[in-house]
């Protein structure tokens, strides 16, 4: 019963998908941090990594699910928004970071999810 719990899809998805949450925390972190950096390139979580989870997603294959590991990429799509080459928009940070906050309310409420249905099975009370 707890191997149904834990490794079905939904779960193994929502623990990857927090993974890649938090690694764009740090993304958006470090992106504000170099704002004032000349040259600095954004960096953000690589675009393929969604499109990998949701072809997993769609198979409904929990194994291909593990195997995914987020990663980070520059952000092709920024543009340098002064002379000195940096692509930090900080207002755009922060709209990343509000939907990174967003993101994240929600997968940790799913594995908490999880987690109150086995309290509910070993105890009888949730």
């Amino acid at each position: 019963m707890i191997d149904a719990l834990f490794n079905g899809s939904g779960y193994v998805a929502a623990k990857k998908s927090l993974d890649a949450v938090a690694l764009r925390q740090e993304a958006i972190a470090n992106n504000i941090a170099n704002l004032e950096t000349p040259g600095y390139r954004r960096v953000d979580l690589a675009p393929s990594f969604k499109a990998e989870l949701a072809k997993a997603c769609a198979a409904g294959s929990s194994e291909q699910m593990s195997a995914l590991k987020p990663s980070l990429a520059p952000d092709e799509t920024a543009v340098p928004n002064s002379k000195d080459g940096n692509t930090v928009n900080f207002e755009n940070e922060l709209l990343q970071m509000n939907q990174n906050t967003v993101e994240h309310a929600l997968q940790a409420q799913l594995i908490t999810g999880r987690l109150l249905r086995l309290k509910l099975a070993i105890t009888g009370k949730s």
